[in-house]
């Protein structure tokens, strides 16, 4: 067995070791699963399925909403040497079966309430060797797979030993940003050096070995109660959740899992003595705020450390007013992508503000234009931001994508996921947004031709446009404007509703608008910047 800060399995080998009955790992509503039981749960699920077929190397995807399973399984992945590949279980079916079958997965878990849509894909992925259900007492578990609870209950939690690498990897999977979703590739090496750097830059301070990582741990990484809000299928979540577990943290995760509830994230906090959380701009933000404003002092707030946001930013009156509730703690946007984390941070305390869509440029970070020359300070020049130094090995069975997000400038690998800002006199950076039309709506990326595909698809559309337009609750709203066949007729809410019977919903159009002609270019180009400028005329926004 390995003794490496750098590989992930390592570590939860040796944290595992360390800590006591007494320390949570995992909490969800009234169950709680101490440090030596999620360890001996995670080697057995490792051991398990290496007994039955699984090899080092091999894919597992996570069809799973957030729930104590997910991180256990998570941690039963990096001991036995398998790849976590994270599946939106909103997806439906054909969407479903691109990523289990883009990924190579050999592995899947997946709730008992996907059980369903399991059966109407399973036969079209025979790449999958192992179905793993999780949820009830299996009983009954269709005969195509195995009850998680049999695997994580089935020998005795000893660790595996065996030789892992710092190479050994993690899919995080795009929100479709660049069609359909991309696998980015981390290897545990370069996640770890990544988190490492951020430590360094937060707390002055990064452990160089084991012992020191252990120590951390015992002094404070214990005693950490992080609370992903968001979904841990997506990157926001899961990183922030990966960070406090190799730190020997606890994760806690709310029972509601199908509708985020503030009064229940509240009513957590208080109870379970929570320290940091992750959500996703003012989706989360403002529900938040609107609870705490309506019960002033009815919750113990005093243990929150951290709020981080990132994949939206959040407003800064949303910002003041949690603040007025929790004077102690820190709200921070994180300025980071799929393609690699550590861009930009922006901290905002009682004592110091820091203006919305400004922040500090993170370490390795440059500027770039589009003909790779670095962007002066102060120029006022627009550019794109690029992150060198701890970035991932690029996306999977993808070269050409690959070498468009990972550029080498000056014998440098980048990570350019294509987001534009400007650099200030100060060095800071002032984001300006996607150059592309991916919409950002509520922190999930939503692809507008993929939508206007589906669109399409009924027999009443001839052609359809679809935009992103600025809207307070979702940060981003999906906005469709369609030009129907000659004679046909249709509404919106029967549109809206097709869309949703094709992709998943949170895909669906939040307004669809009517157009004689969406005023195409001979060669079929769209003009977007006059569609978008239509629909916010049609809807009574300024252009």
């Amino acid at each position: 067995m390995g003794n490496s800060i750098f590989n992930l399995g390592d570590m939860l080998d040796a944290v595992g070791k360390a800590l006591g009955p007494d320390d949570p790992a995992l909490i969800h509503g009234d169950r709680v699963i101490s440090w030596p039981e999620m360890t001996a749960r995670s080697n057995n699920v490792a051991r398990a399925l290496h007994e039955r077929g699984a090899e080092a190397g091999d894919k597992a995807g996570f069809y799973l909403r957030n729930q104590p399973e997910y991180m256990e399984g998570l941690a039963a992945c990096f001991k036995g040497r398998f790849t976590h590949v994270n599946v939106n279980y909103r997806y439906l079916d054909d969407e479903l079966v691109y990523i289990f079958d883009n990924s190579d997965s050999a592995i899947v878990f997946f709730d008992r309430e996907f059980r369903e849509n399991v059966e109407r894909v399973r036969e079209r992925l025979d790449k999958v060797k192992i179905w793993v259900e999780v949820g009830g007492d299996g009983s009954d578990t269709p005969d195509y797979a195995v009850a998680y609870e049999a695997l994580a209950t089935e020998g005795n939690g000893s660790p595996l030993e065996i030789e892992r690498s710092d190479d050994d990897q993690i899919f995080l999977y795009t929100g479709g940003t660049t069609g359909m979703p991309k696998g980015v590739m981390w290897s545990h090496r370069i996640w770890r050096e990544s988190s490492l750097e951020s430590m360094k830059k937060i707390y002055g301070f990064a452990p160089e070995s084991m012992e020191q990582h252990l120590m951390l741990v015992n002094e404070m990484g214990k005693l950490s109660r992080q609370l992903p809000a968001c979904p841990l299928m997506h990157g926001t979540g899961l990183f922030t959740a990966m960070g406090a577990m190799v730190g020997g943290g606890a994760i806690v995760t709310l029972e509601n899992t199908k509708k985020f509830d503030p009064v229940e994230l509240w009513d957590t906090v208080d109870r379970r003595g929570v320290t940091a959380m992750a959500i996703v701009g003012d989706a989360f933000a403002k529900p938040m705020l609107r609870v705490l404003e309506e019960n002033p002092g009815k919750y113990d707030l005093s243990t929150v450390q951290t709020i981080t946001s990132s994949g939206v930013m959040w407003s800064m009156d949303v910002k003041r007013g949690l603040i007025k509730h929790m004077p102690q703690a820190a709200l921070m946007d994180s300025f980071g992508a799929s393609e690699a984390v550590g861009f930009g941070m922006s901290v905002f305390t009682a004592e110091g503000e820091q203006q919305t869509a400004k922040f500090e440029l993170g370490e390795n970070c440059k500027v770039f234009t589009e003909d790779r020359r670095e962007v002066k300070p102060g120029s006022g020049e627009p550019g794109f931001i690029a992150r060198g130094g701890a970035v991932p090995l690029g996306y999977y069975k993808d070269p050409e994508k690959t070498a468009k997000t990972y550029w080498e400038v000056d014998g440098v690998r980048y990570a350019v996921p294509g987001d534009w800002c400007t650099v200030e006199e100060d060095g800071t950076i002032t984001l300006l947004g996607r150059g592309s039309n991916c919409i950002n709506s509520a922190g999930e990326k939503i692809y507008p031709e993929e939508v206007e595909e589906a669109l399409k698809n009924h027999e009443s559309v001839l052609d359809a446009l679809v935009v992103g337009l600025e809207d307070e609750k979702w940060g981003q709203a999906v906005t469709a404007v369609v030009q129907l066949n000659e004679g046909a007729s249709t509404d919106e809410d029967t549109l809206r509703a097709f869309v949703k019977t094709q992709l998943a919903a949170y895909k669906a159009p939040k307004k669809i608008l009517f157009k004689p002609s969406l005023g195409r270019a001979p060669n079929g180009k769209a003009d977007y910047k006059s569609i978008k400028n239509f629909a916010m005329e049609q809807l009574g926004a300024s252009a």
